[in-house]
């Protein structure tokens, strides 16, 4: 079973994944990534992924393609080892990219230097 949850931060939105992603929790992976329109990041999570089966692998590459073709970065965190193998499996045909602990964290601090500015940014007066 899969949980999914998701957090957004400025234009990013960090999707957490608990859980085994196999062919029937790969469309709630995809209905949470989809959800995600207005994102110009988004990072999943996948420090509580257990396990990911075929079908897991290719709703990352459909997904990796979808954020591709709007123009929004696609990014997996902090799989373990055994996923981490499947995703670099996966990554020679389809590039789909691990980011470091070091890279997600100067994103989500630039995401909320991003969202301070915004809220201390003057309204525009009519």
């Amino acid at each position: 079973m899969l949980q999914v949850s998701t957090e957004n931060i400025g234009d990013m939105a960090v999707i957490e994944c608990e859980g085994r992603i196999a062919y029937g929790e790969a469309a709630e992976l995809r209905d949470a990534v989809i959800a995600q329109k207005r994102a110009r990041m988004l990072i999943l999570d996948f420090s509580e992924v257990s396990a990911i089966e075929g079908a897991g692998l290719e709703m990352l590459v459909f997904l990796q393609y979808w954020a591709q073709q709007r123009d929004i970065q696609f990014k997996v965190f902090n799989p373990s080892y055994s996923v981490r193998y499947r995703l670099e499996q996966a990554s020679s045909a389809h590039e789909i990219e691990i980011a470091s602990l070091p890279e997600v964290m100067a994103l989500l601090m630039q995401a909320e230097n991003q969202m301070a500015q915004e809220s201390n940014s003057p309204a525009i007066a009519a």
